[in-house]
């Protein structure tokens, strides 16, 4: 997979030396004519995930404030079927979320099989804000990293396929898609004054990403890294990383299909030759 760089197990990302405006040595136009087909191929593969409803998909999508995560929804589920998909925001927890477990409200979320799901921040929330805000003591949230690999574990066991993005942009960036806004009256109602606090605190979220990325990326649920400060390859970067993540699937799901569809039309045949029977 070329363009979104995996994070290997057990090893501390160094986000400052990926290059956020990473192209893949193509052009603006390249890139889209090469996201088209993947589009069209990602749809057909969550086609006959939902329909052989042997697995399921959990997407996860993380990054700093304006990296792209609704963008990347729609970007590159432009085929996907939306009655085998559905997308969960994760905000602020309410009081009922507070007064359980950090993944109570995740739990309940996540795939059933032949469902595709994408979250839109998530569990890592609980590893990533209430760290740097300091809402909850060191010793908590460093404990979380083995709460989150037994659960992505559990899902993993169950027949859920975990894909889990950072969409990585820089601090430049950043600002400048933080200003678009504020500039274009049809997109001031994403901002807030929360954005700016935050970016203040952009070493220690690099930090808590960092370290995240390297407690939880395993080998059946690896973290992967997109360079994504241009908008088209971030998208492009995505939609290969689902495509070639799902396609090993494809064999097993047909041949489930085909399995199916030999037991009904047998079953068929012998009630029809049960009608006719004098």
């Amino acid at each position: 997979m070329p363009f979104a760089i995996a994070v290997r197990p057990g090893e501390a990302p160094d986000l400052a030396a990926i290059d956020t405006r990473s192209d893949g040595d193509l052009s603006k136009a390249a890139g889209a004519a090469a996201l088209a087909p993947l589009t069209r191929e990602l749809g057909d593969l969550q086609e006959l995930l939902y329909a052989a409803g042997t697995h399921s998909l959990l997407l996860i999508l993380q990054g700093m404030d304006t990296s792209g995560k609704d963008g990347t929804i729609r970007g590159v589920l432009t085929d996907v079927n939306p009655i085998g998909c559905r997308v969960v925001g994760f905000k602020v927890p309410a009081a009922i979320e507070l007064a359980h477990d950090f993944l109570w409200r995740v739990h309940r979320e996540v795939p059933e099989r032949g469902a595709m799901v994408v979250f839109n921040r998530s569990h890592y929330e609980d590893v990533l804000v209430t760290r740097v805000n300091g809402l909850v003591d060191e010793p908590v949230w460093r404990a979380r990293y083995a709460h989150i690999n037994a659960f992505e574990r559990l899902l993993v066991d169950g027949g859920t396929i975990v894909v889990k993005a950072f969409l990585h942009i820089s601090a430049e960036e950043q600002e400048e898609r933080l200003r678009a806004r504020e500039a274009d009256p049809a997109k001031a109602w994403k901002l807030s004054a929360g954005d700016w606090v935050e970016r203040r605190r952009w070493d220690d979220y690099r930090a808590a990403y960092r370290d995240a990325l390297a407690a939880c990326s395993v080998l059946d649920a690896p973290w992967w890294v997109v360079p994504a400060d241009r908008k088209w390859f971030r998208n492009l970067a995505v939609a290969e990383l689902l495509v070639e993540v799902l396609r090993p699937h494809r064999s097993a799901w047909e041949e489930e299909l085909e399995r199916r569809g030999a037991h009904e039309r047998a079953a068929i045949v012998a009630l029809r030759d049960d009608v006719h029977q004098p």
